[in-house]
């Protein structure tokens, strides 16, 4: 892969998280920034597979698979105790 193409992807996937924590720190509701967080976790979970693809570390992909299995249970849990408490 080309390092223009790389040096893109990573220009958009700084840009997503940006967006998202700046979603994070000023959403009025709770929902709207658990939302921010489960998909700034999403874009990270992007980011380390772009990694583990460069620098041909594939660690990185399986760090990838559990952090997303994490960011699920997390959202789970976040949504069960905005609906009705834990």
């Amino acid at each position: 892969m080309s390092e223009t193409v790389v040096l893109v992807f990573t220009g958009v996937i700084g840009l997503g998280i940006l967006l998202c924590l700046l979603r994070l720190f000023m959403g009025p509701t709770a929902a709207d920034r658990a939302v921010a967080a489960d998909t700034a976790c999403t874009v990270t979970t992007a980011l380390l597979v772009l990694m583990g693809y460069v620098f041909r570390r594939y660690v990185y992909i399986d760090v990838s698979l559990v952090y997303a299995v994490l960011t699920f249970i997390g959202a789970v849990a976040i949504a069960r105790f905005l609906e009705r408490g834990i």
